[in-house]
């Protein structure tokens, strides 16, 4: 809807509180601060789209970690993690499929007429403008980079 995701969040997070659900919180809070700090470090509020963004990352950090727990057999750590993922997924839009993707960046490609890897500053710009938060900046920028690096 057209409900700011910050004000989504906040409401989730009273609502995980009361509800004593502690890996709502726990994912919650970590994402308000981290766009906090970040709109201490811009000085101004941050758009859904950059918010998106954030908690795109809190999300890929916590995979990481994932990962990382796997190696060191400390399996005990993954449930909590993965149910944090499910958590701040919820507040993204559905992600877009490879083909859809691929036809956006395509399409921005052609109409920017970008056709080296210097122009994927701007290429990635407008791309993730287009897609809002429904493709993380890294799912993105692979595909610019091998398009415009053939």
């Amino acid at each position: 809807g057209n409900m700011s995701i910050k004000v989504a969040l906040t409401e989730a997070l009273h609502k995980a509180m009361k509800e004593k659900d502690v890996f709502s919180k726990t994912a919650i809070r970590l994402a308000l601060s981290s766009i906090k700090r970040a709109e201490v470090d811009k000085g101004e509020e941050l758009d859904d789209i950059s918010i998106f963004g954030i908690i795109q990352k809190e999300i890929k950090t916590k995979e990481e970690t994932i990962a990382e727990a796997v190696k060191a057999d400390r399996n005990e750590m993954i449930p909590p993690l993965e149910t944090e993922i499910l958590v701040l997924q919820k507040f993204l839009p559905s992600e877009l499929t490879d083909a859809e993707l691929n036809n956006i960046i395509d399409k921005t490609i052609s109409e920017l007429n970008a056709t080296s890897i210097k122009q994927m500053g701007i290429v990635m710009k407008k791309v993730i403008e287009e897609v809002q938060g429904q493709a993380s900046n890294d799912r993105i920028s692979n595909i610019v980079k091998s398009i415009l690096s053939k």
